[in-house]
């Protein structure tokens, strides 16, 4: 009977999914380079947390400004949720690339040109043509996928002693920079006199951000030949079952998928669903703000219970339900509930995206099925999500309210039930059941 690997790592959720280091082997002169580099660990965790800081200020930002972006577009509500939807489908797209940039030119170099690449799009956002916007969101989304994949590998591989801590670290920072950015988007704008201000203002932080991993990049790369890659591959991507043949690899892909499709609703359309419902725009910044804030609870408790037990189907109904009944209270009473509404959908959505997590391991034999579940989950989840805005935003014009949106909303936490009840089961990926 397989039981829960007492060894299995505790995921929060806020870490990402792929691993880019879980596979390569680093060439002789790069891992000298690195040793080197572990000698000033104050410059690696400054890096870390700068880059944590950024994972999430692009996409947080936009959401309590999307009215203006889409007014002075002249967008309708389907146009506009592109502002979200773009950068999902290139954050799923964006993560296929980041193992071979790493094998390439290294986790340093990769990780940096992120950072620029992030700022640049940041600032793209806001060029006069509307090609740009959408241009400058797909930037940011793979700048994002990249981030993703990069930094939990190089966490575990810089501080194995402290591989925990520094992921608390890292998470909370990320965690701590979506919320700043929710909240003072409304204020930025006032001060700085537009939406555009307000948005490209996070573009300082990228390039701060990029500052710092520039001396790591050029210790890093210090003896390598010129065009010689960094790493070379550990495993071949066929090893390990094949997880397309798997239902329970595909349960656990729709399980991430759905709970994303329900947060990424959420960020492109809870501060317009206040404001549409009489609230000011400030004050539904700070709702929202306070929604990413509380996801730390749900990332923080859902993760340890789920690696605790052999079966997380309860845990799934749970934090499905929780879900919910904060899309519930948005439907019945937005702005009178409104803070229970953020505190049910935010603890809800971060116990949800860590059990997705945790899940990854837990129905995995190995490290390196995980690695390969993470990026298949990481992959299809990100593009299911991305129909979540698109399709409500489309129903919300055909419909010219939240009622029939919010609807399609309650089914998918449902639906997110009962795919949870398959990948809350006492398996592991090419193993047959647990009796």
């Amino acid at each position: 009977m397989a039981g829960p690997r007492s060894e299995a790592p505790l995921i929060d959720s806020a870490a990402p999914l792929i691993d880019a280091e879980e596979d390569l082997v680093a060439a002789p002169p790069v891992a000298a380079a690195r040793k080197q580099l572990r000698a000033h660990p104050a410059l690696i965790m400054a890096g870390i947390v700068l880059a944590a800081l950024n994972m999430r200020t692009a996409l947080a930002g936009v959401s309590p400004l999307l009215s203006e972006i889409g007014r002075h577009f002249r967008l309708t509500a389907t146009a506009s949720s592109l502002v979200t939807t773009i950068p999902l489908i290139f954050m799923g797209l964006g993560s296929i690339l980041a193992p071979k940039l790493a094998r390439r030119w290294g986790t340093e170099a990769a990780l940096c040109a992120a950072l620029v690449a992030l700022c640049g799009g940041i600032v793209l956002r806001i060029a006069p043509p509307v090609v740009a916007l959408f241009a400058g969101c797909a930037v940011v989304g793979t700048s994002i996928a990249l981030l993703n994949v990069l930094m939990p590998g190089l966490i575990k591989r810089d501080f194995p002693e402290r591989a925990a801590g520094m992921t608390a670290l890292y998470s909370t920072a990320m965690i701590l920079g979506a919320t700043v950015s929710a909240a003072s988007a409304v204020p930025l704008e006032s001060a700085l006199g537009s939406w555009q201000g307000a948005l490209v203002s996070w573009a300082l932080l990228a390039a701060a951000a990029a500052v710092v991993w520039i001396p790591q990049t050029l210790m890093a790369r210090r003896g390598t030949r010129h065009g010689a890659a960094a790493a070379t591959p550990l495993h071949s991507t066929e090893d390990g079952p094949k997880l397309s043949r798997s239902p329970l690899a595909w349960q656990v892909t729709v399980f991430m998928g759905s709970q994303s499709l329900v947060a990424y609703v959420t960020i492109a359309w809870m501060p317009t669903i206040f404001t549409d419902h009489g609230m000011g725009k400030g004050e539904a910044g700070l709702v929202f703000a306070f929604s990413t804030l509380v996801q730390m609870v749900g990332s923080f408790i859902v993760p340890m219970l789920a690696g605790r037990m052999r079966r997380q189907r309860l845990l799934a109904v749970a934090v499905s339900t929780l879900m919910a009944c904060g899309v519930v209270g948005l439907l019945v009473a937005p702005v009178a509930g409104a803070w229970l509404w953020a505190t049910l959908l935010g603890v809800g959505q971060g116990g949800a995206l860590g059990l997705a997590l945790t899940m990854m391991v837990l129905r995995s034999g190995d490290a390196h099925t995980a690695a390969r579940l993470s990026g298949m989950a990481q992959t299809g989840g990100y593009l299911l999500a991305a129909a979540g805005p698109l399709v409500l935003g489309a129903v919300h014009q055909a419909t010219h309210g939240w009622t029939v949106p919010l609807a399609l909303l309650i089914a998918v936490c449902a639906g997110l039930a009962l795919v949870g009840m398959g990948a809350g089961r006492d398996q592991r990926i090419g193993a047959p059941a647990a009796e």
